[in-house]
């Protein structure tokens, strides 16, 4: 045997009304909460702080587009503030935050490296001049080509005794300076 069970015809009409009815209720409860939600005024202004600190920190040379990005959302929030929309307008403002701190972070970046480039320029610039100090001094003339004369003072030796004169008679005359041999002068005055 079988059983067909049916409704009856008046209660279908109570579900439809109550749901009806909850669905209405829900769309109030949800306009009420967007009414409830207080103008963003802090996450605006810490956006707008943000967008500050990346131009000062050069983000208009070392990263435009993020700024970019950052100033154009932060329009979008104030014009969403205009509207009375603030919950889109707090979302805005924190993405405008977000992308000012990328853009803010990226310039500094950017400028802790062109600082460390030029430091690194300034030291090979020297290291340059300082390989090339030894090849030609600047206090001591140059020796001529093919000469056999020391090239700096601290390799030259003392003169021998024999080559430097004799003290001056007592007398008032003159004494004839020692001849020196070629021997003498070929070894550079030492023996």
């Amino acid at each position: 045997m079988v059983h067909i069970f049916s409704r009856p015809p008046g209660r279908i009409k109570g579900i439809g009304r109550a749901a009806g009815g909850l669905v209405l209720a829900a769309a109030l409860l949800a306009l009420a909460g967007c009414a409830s939600v207080p103008p963003p005024d802090a996450s605006m202004n810490q956006a707008q702080a943000l967008l500050q600190s990346a131009r000062d920190a050069g983000a208009a040379d070392y990263d435009p587009v993020d700024l970019g990005f950052a100033q154009a959302k932060f329009q979008q929030a104030q014009a969403s503030m205009a509207a009375r929309k603030y919950a889109d307008a707090a979302n805005l403002a924190e993405e405008a935050r977000a992308d000012a701190e990328l853009a803010r972070t990226r310039a500094q970046l950017g400028s802790a490296r062109a600082q460390v480039q030029a430091k690194v320029d300034e030291n090979t610039r020297l290291r340059q001049q300082m390989e090339q100090a030894p090849a030609q001094p600047a206090s001591a003339p140059a020796p001529a080509a093919g000469s056999s004369a020391p090239s700096t003072l601290e390799d030259m030796p003392a003169p021998s005794a024999s080559v430097l004169s004799a003290p001056l008679p007592q007398n008032g005359g003159s004494q004839p300076a020692p001849a020196q041999s070629s021997q003498n002068q070929d070894q550079g005055g030492q023996r």
